[in-house]
C-alpha cells in the first residue's frame, strides 16, 4: 500500500512539474526579440485619459490651445511642478498638460 502512495504521489508531482518546465521554456527568448528598447531607457509616455487639454501656460487658468488625445504620438520637453510641457506630434501643438494625465508606461525588464 505504502509503496502504491509513493508512486502515485511521485506521478502527481512529475505531471505538476510538466507544465512549469514548458512554461519556462515556452518563455526562454533572446531578449532582442522581446524588445529594442534598453532596461535602463524609460517607456514612452502615455496618456491616462480619453483626450487632455493642451494649455498656454503651466495653470488649469490658461488658455486652451488644444487637445492631445489618446492614441496621439507627443514629446515632453520639460515638467515644471505637476504640468509637461509637450508636442503633439499628430498636429504640432505645443504647449502644457497636467502631469496627472501624461505619464511614463511602466515596463520591467526581465535579464
Amino acid at each position: 500500500m505504502r509503496a502504491t502512495r509513493i508512486a502515485v504521489s511521485a506521478a502527481i508531482l512529475g505531471a505538476l512539474a510538466l507544465p512549469i518546465a514548458s512554461a519556462t521554456t515556452a518563455m526562454a527568448a533572446p531578449s532582442s526579440a522581446l524588445t529594442s528598447q534598453s532596461c535602463n531607457d524609460p517607456g514612452p509616455w502615455v496618456i491616462g485619459t480619453k483626450a487632455v487639454t493642451i494649455r498656454s501656460k503651466a495653470s488649469a487658468k490658461s488658455t486652451a490651445v488644444g487637445i492631445l488625445y489618446r492614441g496621439h504620438k507627443f514629446t515632453v520637453h520639460k515638467t515644471s511642478g505637476n504640468w509637461r510641457y509637450i508636442t503633439d506630434r499628430t498636429t504640432g501643438v505645443k504647449g502644457w498638460v497636467s502631469a496627472t494625465y501624461v505619464y511614463r508606461d511602466v515596463r520591467m525588464c526581465l535579464d
